[in-house]
């Protein structure tokens, strides 16, 4: 006997006992359709039922942001994870990669401050900061961010110089970056400049050889500057160090030279007194101390008695002197002494007087 005829028991303990889908439609009058197992909408409800579970989950990666929208209008933000809705025609999940990294590369031609044309590279990479705001804030945010880029570049660029753009590009490029964020942040386009460079500038081709002789100078300049430094980091020490030298010196003059004229000036108020205490005495003095100076440095005479003159040949130096005697008169020796005393001297002491005089060289 057949396991599904009226009589079978086991085939209807099977039936009643059995669960699942399709044995909850065969329960329902109105979709039962007879007692065999070909009936197509039985299969339908079953399709149905599976697409409604998968349509109202909504797996997010941690790479995206699933954007809900409910009636076509925006609802809410689903974070990375597993997430239940609304089947659809009621909830729509957008899912957005919000961790890329996009490129956008251009080279566009400039006009610098002094008037000059430069052909400048751009390279800038971004990301979907707020996919809100990226889906529905304005119509293409990826092609507003290009052009935000590009005007940003320009009034940076504008606003500097050729040898800025040439040799110092890292200061445009945040100033750059700075502008075309805050023009993203006005424009509500939900992206974030991660980066952004002027990897190159370059004049054009048509100009390219006069702005090579102007690079060319440019280094030359640079050249002959260090060059000149360096003479001057070492000369301006030597000249110091000569002008300390010479202002030590000066300053040793000076005050040698004003203790001298202290001296002098204090002998000669000395002087001035013993010349007022004794004329005569002090006056011989001083024709005696300037004749053994003038003598000093002269060939030697030598006074014997007052009548004979020994010559000796030498000089101030030990050379000796040129042949030749030579006659010198007393009187130019030694004054002479009169008797009476009217030097000053008494007459019994005229002896040692003039022996001492006559000694003098």
């Amino acid at each position: 006997m057949a396991w599904n005829k009226p009589g079978n028991s086991s085939g209807n303990n099977n039936r009643r006992g059995g669960g699942g889908l399709g044995s909850l439609l065969e329960r329902l009058p109105s979709f039962g359709g007879g007692q065999g197992g070909g009936n197509p909408l039985r299969w339908v409800l079953v399709a149905l039922g599976l697409w409604l579970a998968f349509n109202c989950f909504v797996l997010v990666t941690e790479q995206q942001r699933g954007v809900v929208l409910r009636f076509g209008q925006y609802d809410r933000v689903l974070q990375p994870g597993p997430h239940l809705k609304l089947p659809w025609p009621l909830e729509r999940v957008i899912k957005v990669n919000a961790t890329q990294i996009k490129t956008f590369s251009d080279t566009v031609p400039v006009l610098t401050r002094d008037e000059n044309i430069v052909s400048v590279e751009i390279n800038v990479q971004y990301r979907v900061g707020d996919p809100q705001l990226y889906l529905f804030g304005t119509r293409n945010a990826d092609e507003v961010l290009q052009e935000a880029a590009l005007s940003a570049v320009r009034e940076q660029v504008g606003r500097s110089d050729l040898d800025t753009v040439l040799s110092a590009r890292s200061a445009l490029s945040v100033s750059s970056k700075l502008r075309l964020q805050a023009a993203l942040d006005r424009y509500r386009t939900g992206l974030v400049v991660t980066e952004l460079s002027l990897p190159n500038a370059r004049p054009p081709e048509e100009v390219k050889p006069a702005f090579d002789d102007v690079n060319s100078a440019q280094q030359d300049k640079d050249r002959a500057k260090s060059e000149a430094e360096a003479y001057a980091s070492k000369i301006v020490p030597e000249a110091r160090g000569q002008a300390a030298r010479v202002r030590t010196v000066a300053e040793g003059y000076k005050t040698a030279s004003i203790a001298r004229a202290t001296g002098d000036a204090d002998r000669f108020s000395l002087l001035v007194e013993q010349y007022q205490a004794a004329p005569e005495v002090t006056r011989k003095r001083l024709w005696l101390e300037t004749v053994q100076q003038v003598l000093a440095g002269n060939r030697k005479v030598v006074g014997g008695d007052g009548r004979q003159l020994i010559y000796v040949p030498m000089q101030a130096n030990g050379a000796a002197a040129p042949a030749g005697p030579s006659i010198v008169p007393p009187e130019l020796v030694s004054p002479m002494i009169d008797a009476t005393g009217n030097d000053g001297v008494r007459p019994g002491r005229s002896g040692r007087g003039a022996t001492r005089e006559e000694n003098v060289r």
